[in-house]
This record gives C-alpha cells, structure tokens and sequence, in this order.
C-alpha cells in the first residue's frame, strides 16, 4: 500500500490529507470538504478517476476567497504523493491523457521526473463557476506540480462551457497520473539512477 498522510498550517489554512495511491483497477473516492463545492466536485472527478482515495480536513481563511485554501490543498495534496511514491522504485513515471467532458476536451502530459514545471495552457470565459474562482485552476496544478516534483503539460484543447473545461483538465491529469504511478518493474525509471 502506498500512503501518506501530510499536513500544512498557517494564519491561512490548516489542512491534513491522507492520500491512498490505489491498484490499479481500484476506484478512488473523496471524503472531506475545502468548503468550495465546485472544488469538491473536481477532487472527487480527481480522486474518482486516478484511482486514489484521498481523505481532506481543511480549515481555511475562505472569507477572505479560495485563493489560499486551494493553493494549499495543491501543495499539501502534492506532498503526500512525494511521500507515498517513496524512492520511485518501479514506477513507470511517464503519463499521458486526452479526456472530453461533452464539447470540451483537455490533454494532461506528465513525468515523475523530480523536476517540478508546469505549462498550463487553458482559458475561461467566466470568472466563477459557482463559488470557485476559475483562475484558480492554474494555481492548483502549480501548487501540486511544485510540491510533488512533477513536470506537467496540461492543455484546453476546446470548449464552450467552464464547467466541463476545467473537469476535463481535473479527469486527464488524474488519468495521466494514474498511468505514471503504476509499478511495471524493480528499477528505478531514470538514467541517473535516482529521481
């Protein structure tokens, strides 16, 4: 079994997560609130299609907005996968998904490299879908990319409508990683010997 649980406290947020990277075949699930339902919905698509449970006790300063509260999950929802990944020992570390969601269609590209960058190349009509600030999208991805030491390629192919474009980015990142965390031999996948 893969887990971790990892936490993070400031004048912000409080957050703990657990985090189960499942096997493969395995559905995930999210149990929890950041207090966004939007965010929720997108944790759950996440976790639901990834294959990983993931448990989330969050506290955050969302009078102020949900800047801080989902930067916060990104980084602490990236340190449990550094920490249940381990040394890397067999894991296939590359990973690539192209999910729809009706008319949009979003594609994830990703490696385990332990050198975190991002490329996010998506944009919104609408400043909100619900009560979440749809800008926040790119701030989660660099937030979880940074903390996990990923290198992660996320585009917007298409879309018309920002509920769907942004759940497809959410659905293909977590079908890129499930590819990537997967076990297929007793070697660490690197050239140098060490990820």
């Amino acid at each position: 079994m893969r887990t971790a649980t990892t936490s993070r406290k400031t004048k912000e947020t409080d957050i703990i997560i657990t985090l189960d990277i499942l096997e493969p075949g395995k559905v995930g699930g999210f149990t929890g609130t950041s207090g966004i339902g939007f965010f929720d919905h997108m944790l759950n698509s996440f976790c639901t299609h990834g294959g990983f449970a993931l448990r989330l006790d969050c506290k955050g300063d969302l009078e102020v907005d949900g800047h801080h509260t989902v930067e916060d999950i990104g980084i602490v929802l990236g340190n449990a996968f550094t920490k249940a990944l381990g040394n890397r020992v067999g894991i296939a570390r590359f990973g690539q998904a192209s999910v729809p969601m009706d008319e949009a269609l979003s594609t994830a590209v990703l490696d385990i490299s332990g050198r975190p960058f991002l490329v996010f190349d998506a944009s919104f009509t609408n400043d909100t879908v619900g009560t979440y600030d749809t800008a926040l999208t790119e701030e989660f991805f660099r937030a979880f990319a940074f903390a996990s030491g990923i290198t992660l390629h996320i585009k917007n192919e298409y879309g018309g409508n920002d509920h769907h474009k942004i759940e497809s980015v959410f659905k293909s990142v977590a079908r890129a990683l499930a590819q990537a965390v997967r076990i297929i031999s007793d070697q660490i996948p690197s050239s140098k010997g060490v990820i």
